[in-house]
């Protein structure tokens, strides 16, 4: 049986989150690289990388970038992008990497954890992100704050992109935020559908996980716009850290 995963991010993907922009990233990636405090020429391991917005914004401020996806869809999508020769991409499952490490940084953003079903598995990411680090290098975890998330989700929403026509429901339910894509395009019989499934790691849970994979945290962001961690107000749960 496959996993949520592996269906979600095709092309259909690339219509439903199409309005995540370059530029974006471009802003998250000149506060990251504050963040880590890296000299030009440092090697990045931009881990999940999808359609490759920080991969090549990394390699556009001039680090030695390699983009790991699970996706040949959005592998495809980024290797099409101007600039996408500087960076290294590679096809992997981000619990077993084919590559021997040796990283100044690994980043891992925007929500790109948190997909399997068991702890130990999501502790295996960890562990390779530890395993990818040369020891002092730094990473960089940015995930959802699962209080924010369920105080203010948005049950049901429906947008138009184009011809297509995407409707999203959203629950919690058993540990998850859960979403249901239904996706309508003109002469389609029957519509597209798709699911993705979050596990929600509260803080301190998280910080335990992390330090079973032998990495240390340094702080804890909410935005990319430097504010402290707010359980109550931050919208995201950025961990910036190190492997001793």
């Amino acid at each position: 049986m496959s996993e949520w995963f592996e269906k979600s991010f095709g092309e259909d993907y690339l219509i439903v989150y199409r309005h995540r922009d370059f530029c974006g990233a471009r802003h998250e990636v000149e506060q990251m690289i504050g963040w880590l405090e890296l000299p030009r020429g440092a090697k990045v391991l931009d881990l999940c990388c999808g359609m490759g917005r920080h991969s090549l914004a990394l390699a556009e401020a001039g680090y030695e970038v390699t983009g790991v996806d699970l996706s040949d869809t959005l592998l495809r999508e980024a290797r099409a992008q101007a600039g996408a020769g500087a960076v290294t991409w590679v096809q992997s499952d981000m619990r077993s990497l084919p590559l021997p490490g040796g990283f100044d940084a690994v980043v891992n953003l925007f929500t790109s954890f948190g997909y399997f079903e068991e702890d130990e598995e999501q502790v295996k990411v960890l562990r390779e992100i530890y395993r990818m680090l040369k020891p002092g290098g730094r990473f960089i975890i940015d995930f959802l704050n699962p209080a924010y998330v369920i105080r203010h989700l948005v049950p049901h929403s429906s947008r138009e992109d184009g011809d297509n026509l995407i409707d999203e429901s959203r629950r919690i339910e058993d540990g998850y935020v859960k979403k249901d894509i239904i996706l309508t395009s003109p002469g389609d019989d029957t519509p597209r559908q798709y699911h993705e499934r979050v596990k929600l790691y509260p803080l301190e849970t998280f910080r335990s996980m992390i330090a079973a994979a032998g990495l240390q945290i340094e702080n804890v962001h909410g935005s990319y716009d430097e504010e402290e961690y707010d359980e109550e107000h931050s919208k995201r749960m950025i961990f910036i850290g190190a492997r001793p």
